[in-house]
């Protein structure tokens, strides 16, 4: 059973996981009585903790909000559970800082952690591979991040200054939806008040947002994952490509995702379900074809083009590649 000294920094751990926390449970979890709950509780104080009494039936004590607590205790799970988010976040771009703060941030947990923990880290992170490479993605400001979410969350108008992948700039109003990580990127979904249709931005190419007077409807339709992943499907770029394929919609997608085709049946049957094989409309863009010939092969199902004439040439190409190259071995 720890001491007393132990007893108090449970306390601060259990005030620090946040809500108001009863007399009755903290004495509970702590194997004390109430009185020396209050006991602990005035020592914090002492210490310039803000510890807060919250009265009536459901009170008790809590930190003052938004108090910053030096230090921050974690358990050695806890700890392990930060630095791979970090990790993670990190390589799959998904940082909206800039990297010094994730480095940092790592740095001083590692410092603390005990020699088993941080031997343990370091063999999962031996034997851990990522496929994106990191620092691949530009990260997004994280005060237009947040200027943004505020507008999502209270449906007010957002001014914006972009730049598309052109390199033109432009001035916006936008209704913001909601924000999506897709892929290593941050992006937000809404209506361009100014055409008023569904647009969707890359968060890393904003220069500035500030919130505008006045509120607008909430969406109704396809929540913002979705949105974007259809804007993607739907966008323009050089190369606008229809094939057929034939398949069920499950082993289309895990070749062709969302974000990159749409899909609808090419002889529409009611009812139809969609493990079923049949042949399905697939239509995407594309601003390079040369990675469409080894992904339609890997799907291995009977397929057509029916447009453009020169992705059928690629796949022709392919072919006789693959075909040179079994009768060379």
């Amino acid at each position: 059973m720890p001491g007393p000294t132990g007893r108090v920094l449970t306390l601060l751990e259990l005030l620090q996981s946040g809500g108001t926390r009863t007399v009755a449970e903290l004495a509970d979890r702590l194997g004390v009585d109430g009185r020396t709950v209050r006991r602990y509780v005035d020592q914090l104080i002492d210490l310039d903790v803000p510890v807060e009494s919250v009265r009536g039936r459901y009170g008790g004590y809590r930190l003052a909000p938004g108090y910053r607590l030096p230090p921050l205790m974690l358990s050695d799970d806890e700890a392990m559970a930060v630095l791979l988010g970090l990790v993670a976040g990190r390589r799959a771009g998904l940082m909206t800082a800039g990297h010094t703060a994730s480095e940092t941030a790592s740095a001083k947990i590692r410092r603390v952690l005990p020699r088993h923990v941080a031997r343990r880290l370091d063999t999962l992170l031996e034997s851990l591979a990522f496929t994106d490479q990191p620092g691949e993605f530009a990260t997004p400001d994280a005060g237009i991040l947040l200027t943004i979410a505020d507008a999502v969350r209270h449906r007010r108008p957002v001014s914006i200054r972009y730049t598309g992948r052109d390199g033109r700039r432009s001035e916006r109003t936008l209704h913001a939806y909601g924000i999506v990580a897709h892929s290593g990127r941050w992006y937000v979904t809404g209506t361009d008040a100014g055409i008023g249709e569904d647009r969707t931005f890359r968060l890393d190419r904003i220069a500035d947002a500030r919130t505008l007077p006045g509120s607008f409807e909430a969406s109704v339709g396809p929540g913002p994952a979705q949105r974007v992943l259809s804007g993607f499907a739907t966008a323009e770029y050089r190369h606008e490509v229809t094939l057929r394929i034939h398949g069920t919609v499950e082993q289309i997608r895990a070749h062709l995702p969302a974000g990159v085709a749409s899909l609808e049946e090419h002889e529409p049957t009611a009812g139809k379900d969609p493990a079923t094989e049949r042949w399905l409309r697939v239509e995407l863009r594309a601003e390079r074809l040369d990675w469409l010939p080894p992904a339609l092969a890997s799907l291995d199902r009977p397929f057509v083009i029916e447009r453009p004439d020169e992705l059928r040439n690629l796949v022709i190409a392919l072919a006789d590649r693959l075909a040179s190259r079994a009768r060379q071995a």
